[in-house]
């Protein structure tokens, strides 16, 4: 019986709002552009965090990069003599953090030189990364054609070489792939695979791969390039030797690897007398990241609610100029035997029909604006199920909240002033 006479309420309701469809409509664009300003910001928020995210993810949990860094001062002495700087980590540091911490799996070597590359009449400037097969394993890249380092060409010093997709295109073109002849310095190399990289940062951590990057085992790289780098930099010649350029250290859980960050950091501090390197944590930027999404979530989210208020302030500007309008009817209602309590229920249906109606209508806004974002701009958006169902959430509690004051009203109205109301 009761939920016949609910839905008879809600019909009525419904009825009466229809009566004036215009100003039913006006009402509605308060809540309909709150909500949709709701799912449109946390949508644009969530898609920006999330690519951030998916980046850091790639880059290894549990790893922790350790880059060479030429320290300031004898950056600015060998632009002004012809001395060698040397910096850097040290083939020593590799073995000292494999032997010390419990908790590194292993430490893979990366050496770094920038070298032409030529087949027949094509030439490309490449990043010859030296390092080991276990590269590939800590940071998974997509494998295009062939195959990366195996064990087999690290113990033979092979004259191997795995491209990015990038560098194949650019000097291989219209040529078969696997199995050319490639020339990196004056040494040739067998073309054994191609793979696709990041070729890009996230925040304060640089992507340990580039788009043209030529990858040869770093025993072959320290016997056909050494560890002395000349480079010309207009009449100067500036030469530097650095061991390694880079080591990615594998941690057994990510649990332990803020803390395995900083014993390598103090280990190091032990051995170089300058800072000559660069520890960079993704796990740390993984955190940092998700705080920065919740902060980034809570100020749009507030930006919004704001929308939403002005929203539900006209909701209950309007049902108070409607109690005002139908006093009459009020005055009927309760001269028959109309409850103060049935009153306020159908007021309180007729605002929480208006405020779910536009926050079903606020929330198509809200689809289809993050579509247009990234359709036009380019720009990742995630439209998730929680900003749906909060936004549904909110514009039924402003319905209620902003209902109630215009609700009270017409059930406090008396019947026999009501009845004499024109």
């Amino acid at each position: 019986m009761r939920r016949i006479q609910l839905f008879r309420e809600i019909r009525q309701g419904v009825e009466n709002l229809l009566l004036h469809k215009l100003r039913s409509m006006l009402t509605m664009l308060g809540v309909v552009f709150g909500v949709g300003s709701v799912v449109a910001m946390l949508s644009v928020g969530e898609g920006a965090s999330k690519e951030a995210l998916d980046q850091i993810r790639k880059v290894g949990m549990t790893n922790i990069i350790i880059r060479s860094m030429e320290p300031v001062e004898d950056a600015t002495a060998a632009r002004s003599h012809t001395h060698m700087t040397i910096y850097g980590l040290l083939y020593d540091d590799q073995q000292r953090i494999e032997e010390t911490f419990k908790t590194v799996k292993q430490v893979v070597p990366v050496k770094l030189v920038r070298k032409d590359g030529r087949l027949g009449t094509r030439a490309l400037e490449l990043r010859v990364v030296g390092t080991t097969p276990d590269w590939f394993n800590l940071l998974s890249r997509d494998l295009v054609a062939g195959r990366v380092l195996m064990e087999d060409d690290a113990k033979d010093r092979a004259g191997v070489v795995v491209l990015t997709e990038f560098g194949a295109r650019k000097l291989l073109a219209t040529e078969n792939t696997i199995g050319q002849k490639l020339r990196i310095g004056g040494k040739a190399y067998e073309i054994v695979g191609i793979v696709k990289s990041m070729g890009s940062s996230v925040g304060t951590i640089q992507m340990p791969d580039e788009e043209v990057d030529a990858y040869i085992p770093i025993e072959a790289a320290k016997e056909r390039y050494g560890d002395v780098n000349v480079k010309m930099t207009g009449s100067n010649q500036m030469r530097e030797m650095v061991e390694l350029h880079e080591m990615i250290v594998e941690v057994d859980a990510d649990v332990n690897v803020e803390a395995t960050a900083a014993g390598i950091g103090s280990m190091l501090k032990q051995f170089h007398k300058k800072e000559d390197y660069k520890i960079s944590v993704p796990l740390a930027l993984l955190n940092q990241a998700k705080a920065t999404k919740r902060t980034f979530n809570i100020v749009l989210g507030s930006i919004a609610a704001i929308s939403l208020l002005v929203g539900g302030i006209g909701i209950m500007n309007i049902m108070l100029a409607s109690v005002t309008e139908r006093t009459r009817e009020i005055g009927i209602r309760r001269a028959i035997g109309a409850k103060r309590l049935q009153i306020i229920r159908q007021f309180l249906i007729e605002t929480v029909v208006l405020s779910t109606t536009g926050g079903l209508m606020g929330i198509g806004l809200g689809l289809f604006i993050p579509w247009m974002i990234t359709l036009f701009a380019g720009m990742p958006t995630v439209v998730t199920m929680d900003s749906v169902i909060l936004s549904v959430g909110i514009s039924i509690t402003v319905g209620i909240v902003f209902g109630l004051y215009p609700a009270a009203r017409a059930a406090q109205v008396d019947p026999i002033i009501a009845l004499r109301h024109e």
